[in-house]
């Protein structure tokens, strides 16, 4: 039996220095969207669900405009890797490592991301 996400009681949760920190709940992420998240320490996480549920986060702060909106970006896939483009100037960046595909001496921050209960 398959439970809807709506029914779990699911919590996206980050892993910090400290521990793992929740998100919010798992049925709040929509598939192919990204939500931005404020962290303890006063910075802003990226986390993205893909339409096979795996999760992802990395820092939301786009490194070239310096804006924190890189949960607003478009999500697709690059030689099988999982990306977000930026909405500022469309530099796609890696959701597993942060790197950037677009240029090698760029990278954000990535975070192991879980649901948990």
């Amino acid at each position: 039996m398959t439970l809807a996400p709506e029914t779990t009681d699911l919590k996206v949760q980050l892993r910090l220095e400290d521990g793992w920190f929740t998100v919010c709940d798992l049925h709040r992420l929509v598939p192919g969207r990204g939500v931005a998240a404020l962290l303890p320490d006063g910075r802003q996480v990226a986390v993205f669900r893909d339409r096979a549920d795996r999760l992802y986060g990395i820092d939301n702060r786009d490194p070239f405009g310096g804006a924190a909106v890189l949960s607003r970006g478009l999500t697709g896939t690059h030689q099988g890797r999982p990306f977000v483009a930026s909405p500022l100037l469309k530099q796609r960046f890696d959701l597993e490592t942060g790197q950037c595909l677009d240029d090698e001496a760029v990278r954000v921050a990535a975070y192991e991301v879980r649901a948990g209960g």
